[in-house]
């Protein structure tokens, strides 16, 4: 479908375009935005905040640091590899002024899967926190990587306190490893001698490479996807032209779960908030749920952002239930599917409904929102302006409404390619602009959309389709599902037979008999489970996403098929 057939399924003030050629780079941005919010708070965490004012002076004096005591050049990488905390929009940003292109890393990464990047990327710079530098000092010796910046989780913080949480989680809670790189500079010590000096600031073109965003890892080789200045400020002008007239200018507080390195808060919290002068509210370590509810208590905030597994844990917590939801007027969901029993829940809860939306890496990576005015639960809203969306079959032909195929995208929010993977670029994006999400969907007569599927996630059972996500939702309605997944395993006489893994809320019990009873109380004989398992936990991604690929392979490995 194009963008015409979308054009008045918006509702009344939300463009159906926006110009992706507002601003010359995201620089232009974030000057502006420091000015206009100068005096209002841009990001806190461990109860410091950095004002707008702030991010830029501080970012300043990182660029120029990087500009006049290292060799890098404009267009070098710079891997950032850190938490949710007050450093990585200082060192992001001040990368970027100096014209370096930034390599988001996740904290989390092994050994392994941070030389893939660094070699891959080809970064030539290292800024990470203390607790993984163990790793770099085992992994740079293989890479190109010539600088290392090195800051620890109290850096931001006043002097007093400053050492104390530094102390606290070096030799209390002993979460930094020993670690002897000698090259390693550390990061205030960068920003002391940067401070106050002049910065030549970047100035790159709108379709110059902002960020090389890796994806794929859970699936395949990390590729970077290519996102431009281009990309991502159009991404930032469709998310900001969806939220409409709800969101003040100034005067928005928003809780930031999700990992910043992670392209969906990337984009919401370091770019469509810069946007309307938001203030983030930094939760370094969401899984910590006692410590994050206690940060939420100190703020009367306006939005929030996450995906179905945090919103779960955090409705089955009694003290989160008890917090003051008054001001709470927008929550965001992607990531992965929203499962229909999370979001009454969390409207039970908080009052607030769910906005789902849809999103990739490759796209920046918002493509469709519910919009406030509009929400339809269960479906991932309407493309965002200036989007195409259409379904396609296995031959790439468009099925039109109403149609189940593959959802394809198109508009400015499009990464560039894969970096340096032109076959793997070419597999996705064809020459006219069209991506291939891998996402089964159907487009409704109103424009907006549902997710059916993931295309490879999709289990085949007697030549019917059966796709996991309807099966995850109705599960998660039983009483005492806490989380749940659904695979195909392979089957002589059906091709695929349905398994089914429930992880129990703590307290409570279900037998498999229960769950099979509810099962076929609910789905049709061929969407039928043939096996149940129970287990403490399922595998999930560093942001919560659960991991049903392996789940699949622990299975296949069982049966010997791998």
């Amino acid at each position: 479908m194009t963008a015409n057939f979308w054009k008045d399924k918006y509702p009344a003030g939300i463009p159906a375009e926006i110009n992706p050629d507002q601003y010359p780079n995201i620089l232009a941005v974030l000057k502006e935005s420091c000015q206009r919010f100068a005096a209002k708070p841009a990001f806190s965490s461990l109860g410091k905040t950095l004002s707008y004012a702030e991010v830029y002076e501080l970012s300043g004096a990182f660029a120029a640091y990087l500009q006049q005591h290292t060799s890098l050049q404009p267009g070098d990488r710079i891997a950032v590899q850190m938490p949710n905390i007050l450093q990585y929009p200082v060192v992001v940003f001040g990368a970027m002024r100096a014209g370096l292109i930034v390599v988001n890393t996740n904290p989390l990464y092994t050994a392994r899967e941070m030389e893939h990047q660094f070699n891959d990327s080809g970064a030539k710079a290292l800024v990470c926190l203390a607790n993984m530098a163990h790793l770099a000092e085992e992994v740079l010796p293989k890479t190109g990587i010539k600088h290392v910046v090195v800051t620890e989780v109290g850096d931001m913080l006043p002097a007093l306190k400053r050492l104390l949480v530094n102390t606290v989680v070096k030799h209390v809670k002993k979460m930094v490893p020993a670690f002897n790189l000698p090259q390693a500079v550390k990061l205030n010590t960068a920003l002391a001698k940067g401070k106050g000096q002049a910065v030549k600031e970047a100035n790159p073109a709108s379709g110059d490479i902002a960020v090389l965003q890796y994806t794929g890892g859970t699936t395949g080789v990390a590729k970077g996807a290519m996102l431009t200045h281009r990309n991502l400020i159009a991404n930032m002008l469709q998310v900001k032209s969806l939220m409409g007239s709800e969101m003040s200018e100034g005067e928005e507080v928003l809780i930031a779960p999700l990992p910043l390195y992670h392209i969906y808060a990337f984009t919401f919290h370091c770019m469509a908030m810069m946007l309307i002068g938001g203030h983030n509210v930094l939760i370094s370590n969401p899984r910590d749920l006692p410590a994050m509810i206690k940060d939420l208590a100190k703020y009367r905030f306006t939005g929030f952002v996450g995906l179905n597994t945090l919103f779960v844990a955090l409705c089955n917590n009694e003290e989160f239930r008890n917090l003051d939801f008054s001001s709470l007027k927008a929550t965001f969901s992607g990531g992965m599917a929203l499962q229909m029993a999370t979001a009454e829940r969390w409207k039970e809860v908080t009052g607030c409904a769910i906005c789902e939306g849809f999103g990739m890496t490759e796209t920046s990576p918002v493509v469709s929102v519910n919009p406030f005015q509009n929400i339809q639960i269960g479906t991932i809203g309407i493309p965002v302006p200036s989007t195409s969306c259409k379904v396609v079959d296995d031959e790439g032909k468009d099925l039109g409404i109403g149609a189940i195929g593959e959802l394809c995208v198109q508009g400015p929010q499009v990464m560039k390619g894969y970096w340096q993977r032109q076959e793997a670029t070419d597999e996705i994006l064809d020459a006219e602009g069209w991506l291939k999400t891998g996402d089964i969907a159907v487009i409704q007569e109103d424009g907006f959309m549902r997710i059916v599927d993931r295309k490879k996630d999709m289990i085949l059972v007697s030549g019917f389709n059966v796709y996991p996500n309807e099966l995850e939702d109705v599960l998660a309605t039983l009483p005492g599902v806490l989380q749940c997944a659904a695979i195909g395993i392979p089957d002589e006489k059906s091709g695929e037979a349905i398994k089914l893994f429930v992880v129990v809320k703590p307290g409570e019990s279900l037998s498999k008999e229960q769950v099979m009873e509810h099962m076929r109380a609910n789905v049709t004989g061929y969407k039928m489970p043939r096996a149940v398992e129970f287990r403490e936990s399922l595998p999930t991604t560093n942001v919560g996403k659960i991991l049903r690929r392996e789940l699949r392979d622990e299975e296949l490995k069982k049966m010997g098929k791998k």
